[in-house]
Protein backbone atom coordinates (compact mmCIF):
# COMPACT_ATOMS: atom_id res chain seq x y z
CA UNK A 1 0.00 0.00 0.00
CA UNK A 2 1.32 3.49 -0.81
CA UNK A 3 2.04 6.10 1.82
CA UNK A 4 -0.83 8.28 0.52
CA UNK A 5 -3.40 5.73 1.61
CA UNK A 6 -1.94 4.75 4.97
CA UNK A 7 -1.30 6.87 8.04
CA UNK A 8 0.81 5.22 10.78
CA UNK A 9 -0.52 1.77 10.11
CA UNK A 10 -4.16 2.81 9.57
CA UNK A 11 -5.57 2.50 6.09
CA UNK A 12 -7.77 5.19 4.59
CA UNK A 13 -10.77 2.83 4.75
CA UNK A 14 -10.12 2.11 8.46
CA UNK A 15 -9.77 5.82 9.19
CA UNK A 16 -13.02 6.61 7.37
CA UNK A 17 -14.77 3.82 9.30
CA UNK A 18 -13.43 5.16 12.62
CA UNK A 19 -14.50 8.72 11.81
CA UNK A 20 -17.97 7.58 10.75
CA UNK A 21 -18.41 5.50 13.91
CA UNK A 22 -17.25 8.42 16.07
CA UNK A 23 -19.61 10.80 14.28
CA UNK A 24 -22.54 8.41 14.69
CA UNK A 25 -21.73 7.89 18.36
CA UNK A 26 -21.47 11.66 18.90
CA UNK A 27 -24.77 12.30 17.11
CA UNK A 28 -26.57 9.63 19.18
CA UNK A 29 -25.11 11.07 22.39
CA UNK A 30 -26.17 14.60 21.43
CA UNK A 31 -29.72 13.42 20.66
CA UNK A 32 -29.82 11.47 23.94
CA UNK A 33 -28.59 14.55 25.84
CA UNK A 34 -31.47 16.67 24.51
CA UNK A 35 -34.08 13.93 24.89
CA UNK A 36 -34.55 13.04 21.22
CA UNK A 37 -33.34 9.45 21.35
CA UNK A 38 -36.60 7.50 21.56
CA UNK A 39 -39.26 6.50 19.03
CA UNK A 40 -41.31 9.63 19.79
CA UNK A 41 -38.46 11.91 18.72
CA UNK A 42 -39.70 12.19 15.13
CA UNK A 43 -43.08 13.39 16.41
CA UNK A 44 -41.39 15.86 18.74
CA UNK A 45 -39.30 17.28 15.90
CA UNK A 46 -42.38 17.59 13.68
CA UNK A 47 -44.21 19.40 16.49
CA UNK A 48 -41.27 21.73 16.97
CA UNK A 49 -41.17 22.48 13.24
CA UNK A 50 -44.91 23.17 13.23
CA UNK A 51 -44.52 25.44 16.25
CA UNK A 52 -41.63 27.26 14.59
CA UNK A 53 -43.61 27.70 11.37
CA UNK A 54 -46.53 29.08 13.39
CA UNK A 55 -44.20 31.47 15.21
CA UNK A 56 -42.80 32.72 11.89
CA UNK A 57 -46.33 33.23 10.51
CA UNK A 58 -47.29 35.11 13.68
CA UNK A 59 -44.24 37.38 13.44
CA UNK A 60 -45.07 38.09 9.80
CA UNK A 61 -48.69 38.90 10.71
CA UNK A 62 -47.62 41.18 13.55
CA UNK A 63 -45.25 43.08 11.28
CA UNK A 64 -47.96 43.41 8.65
CA UNK A 65 -50.47 44.64 11.24
CA UNK A 66 -48.03 47.23 12.58
CA UNK A 67 -47.31 48.54 9.08
CA UNK A 68 -51.06 48.74 8.33
CA UNK A 69 -51.75 50.52 11.64
CA UNK A 70 -48.98 53.05 11.01
CA UNK A 71 -50.25 53.63 7.48
CA UNK A 72 -53.80 54.22 8.73
CA UNK A 73 -52.51 56.55 11.46
CA UNK A 74 -50.46 58.58 8.98
CA UNK A 75 -53.33 58.77 6.49
CA UNK A 76 -55.67 59.74 9.33
CA UNK A 77 -53.30 62.50 10.40
CA UNK A 78 -53.06 63.76 6.81
CA UNK A 79 -56.87 63.66 6.44
CA UNK A 80 -57.34 65.50 9.75
CA UNK A 81 -54.77 68.13 8.88
CA UNK A 82 -56.36 68.56 5.45
CA UNK A 83 -59.81 68.90 7.00
CA UNK A 84 -58.53 71.60 9.37
CA UNK A 85 -56.85 73.46 6.51
CA UNK A 86 -60.00 73.28 4.39
CA UNK A 87 -62.07 74.54 7.33
CA UNK A 88 -59.70 77.48 7.72
CA UNK A 89 -60.05 78.32 4.00
CA UNK A 90 -63.83 78.08 4.12
CA UNK A 91 -64.48 79.74 7.34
Amino acid sequence: MSKDHEIKGISKAELILMVNEAAEHGAKKALRDIGLHDDNAIHDVRELRTLLDSWRDTKRSIKSTIVKALTVAILGFIAGASALKIRDWIG
